[in-house]
Parts: C-alpha cells; sequence; structure tokens
C-alpha cells in the first residue's frame, strides 16, 4: 500500500488548486491542476513571498503574459495566492484581479522505494539553422517526474499543445489519467525516462526515445 507519511526533507514541491477566484465573483474549481516544483522558484528578491511564473508552454498562446503571485499561508495550512493575470474565458482575455487556494500533497511511495523519491525536468532540445527571411515552427517539450508520483510532458507544435500525465501505483506501476491533444499519444512515458548519470546532472544532455533533451533540474531526496 502506498505510503502517505510526512513528505521528505525536499526543496520539490507538489501542490493542487482547491478553488480560484475572479475578483469579485465567488470562488469556484472546474479543473484538475497540479503544480510540479522542483528546486526552483523565481521570486522577487525585496518580497519573497512573491512569485513570478512565465508560459513557456500555453494553450492559449499567451507567452508574453507574466503572472506574479503574492502568497500567504491560511490558517488551515493551504496558501493563499493573490495577484492579477489575463482571464483566457472572457472574451479578450483581461488582466483580472484573482485569488487561488493551493494545497500541498503529501508524497506517497514511489518506484524508487519508500522515503525517497526524484524530481526532474527535463525540456527538448533543437539545432536548427533558419536562413535570412524563412520561419520554421518548432515543437518545444517539456516532462517533469515530482518524486516518483506525477509525470508531465506537453508540446506546442503549431496545432496546438498536447499533454499526458500519468500517476504511480505500486501495485501496476505507472498509468495515464489524462492523455489531450493531437500528440498526447505518442508523448514519451515515464518508462521511457532511465535513472542514470546524464539524468542527474542538471544541465546536461538526456537520450529519450533517441531524442535530446536538457535537463534543466533534477533532485533526489
Amino acid at each position: 500500500m502506498a505510503s502517505n507519511t510526512a513528505n521528505p526533507p525536499t526543496e520539490s514541491r507538489l501542490s493542487t488548486r482547491i478553488s480560484i477566484r475572479w475578483l469579485p465573483e465567488p470562488a469556484s474549481e472546474t479543473t484538475d491542476t497540479i503544480v510540479m516544483s522542483v528546486k526552483l522558484r523565481v521570486t522577487d528578491s525585496s518580497d519573497p513571498r512573491r512569485v513570478q511564473f512565465t508560459h513557456e508552454i500555453d494553450s492559449h498562446n499567451s507567452f508574453d503574459d507574466v503572472d506574479c503571485g503574492t502568497f500567504t499561508t491560511l490558517p488551515n495550512g493551504d496558501d493563499l495566492e493573490t495577484g492579477s493575470m489575463a482571464r483566457p474565458d472572457v472574451p479578450g482575455a483581461p488582466v483580472t484581479e484573482y485569488e487561488e487556494v493551493w494545497r500541498e500533497l503529501t508524497f506517497k511511495e514511489g518506484p524508487e522505494g519508500s522515503g525517497q523519491g526524484a524530481s526532474w525536468v527535463l525540456e527538448s532540445k533543437h539545432d536548427i539553422k533558419v536562413g535570412e527571411g524563412e520561419e520554421v515552427e518548432v515543437s518545444r517539450t517539456f516532462f517533469g517526474e515530482d518524486l516518483g508520483l506525477i509525470f508531465g510532458g506537453a508540446t506546442e507544435a503549431g496545432k496546438g499543445v498536447s499533454a499526458r500525465r500519468e500517476e504511480w501505483d505500486a501495485s501496476t506501476g505507472w498509468s495515464a489519467k489524462y492523455v489531450l491533444g493531437l500528440e498526447g499519444d505518442s508523448l514519451p512515458s515515464a518508462k521511457d525516462i532511465e535513472a542514470n548519470e546524464q539524468l542527474r546532472t542538471r544541465g546536461g544532455t538526456i537520450l529519450v526515445n533517441g531524442e535530446p533533451y536538457t535537463v534543466r533540474s533534477y533532485e533526489f531526496a
């Protein structure tokens, strides 16, 4: 049976969104949203509670939008994030003040065994030479695992975003919970990522199904 003991000492974090509120409307939640944090969070040096989020892949094509949220801890231990960002469900995506409530998830036993696990982020590499006046479409793919529990991949290929989310079960192994988009089925699985020395080298290169990826972050707890 999977363990639900306290999280091991780690800089990684796995959180689920409890609700979002677009002011002045009431709070609601219609999605299953998970945030994976591995080692690095971009904070405001004058206010460490303030975190900046950029959109490397965005199904709304809002790549220039930067979300800045300020976090405070609620009495029950959840985190309240406040700030302003583009609201994609309203025509014109107006910048709107928001409140989000996040809850840290307790890590379960992953493929590495009880009380330990790996967290990492990979980004696809491209070596494309473009001549003057030429335009090319570049697919960007990211993968992340947070202490052996959640695995996600997404790619922007000019035809929208595809993604998959897999979860680990001690009795059945990795299984896909969500597969989205035209390329979702062809995205690599967590089973395709080999836990070798290349994966543990931040800034290094690892091959996944023959394709090169940069290791953006790695931690083992």
